[in-house]
């Protein structure tokens, strides 16, 4: 395992080091040490290799991630895996702001709490929460799969389009045009998959579907209140 550490080595150059590994290389494994909060590390990264970050993060932590498995020790500030593309990231501790916002594809598993906006303008990325997620998650979600072991704030799904979001506990309130739907049993399998991949502790049939209402696609002067 190659190791790095933040205290000794400008983040700067951590990255460029991450970001210039290829398909090809031997160099798999890498840790970073005392991260203490830097901002933006591991981005960029477009190779198959396993990082494992041990402490807290900033600001957009593995962000634009693709082919990359990073792992996260503890918990990370907003933004995390901003834009992803594949692979998959793990945090151990709590998530704050719009984690996985605009994601494409990958898997974002946060072991704890998500703050607001998980899931914001989603594209194809798959997001599993062990715990709770805050107000206005999943908003603009576009596609992909938004799973909370936990309870969801207010506002799940405002103005989704075709994401699936899948809650196992309370909803305070639903978005503008989210509604609740069946959960039928290609549901199941996709949840079941979801879970077994995140390591989560729950049943598919323990969950409740949500997702697009279909009636803010195009502008209708009857719901314009909704807008």
């Amino acid at each position: 395992m190659q190791s790095i550490d933040l205290a000794t080595q400008p983040l700067r150059e951590l990255n460029s080091t991450l970001q210039a590994q290829s398909a090809q290389t031997n160099a798999t494994a890498w840790e970073i040490l005392n991260p203490r909060g830097a901002h933006a590390i591991a981005v960029g990264l477009d190779a198959p290799i396993e990082v494992t970050v041990r402490g807290v993060t900033g600001y957009y932590c593995a962000g634009m991630n693709k082919q990359a498995h990073i792992h996260v020790t503890g918990s990370v500030g907003p933004g995390v895996a901003e834009n992803m593309m594949s692979g998959a990231v793990i945090i151990d501790g709590d998530a704050s702001q719009y984690a996985g916002a605009t994601g494409r594809g990958g898997l974002l598993v946060i072991k704890g709490n998500a703050s607001s906006r998980c899931g914001i303008s989603m594209k194809g990325i798959d997001i599993v929460v062990h715990g709770n997620v805050g107000h206005m998650s999943a908003f603009m979600a576009q596609a992909g799969n938004l799973v909370v072991c936990g309870d969801a704030g207010d506002a799940l799904g405002d103005s989704i389009y075709e994401a699936r979001l899948f809650v196992r506990g309370s909803v305070r309130s639903l978005g503008a045009d989210c509604v609740e739907k069946e959960m039928r049993p290609e549901h199941l399998e996709i949840l079941r998959d979801l879970l077994d991949r995140a390591g989560a502790d729950a049943k598919p049939e323990e969950f409740r579907r949500y997702g697009s209402a279909r009636k803010l696609y195009n502008f209708d002067i009857d719901n314009a209140a909704a807008y």
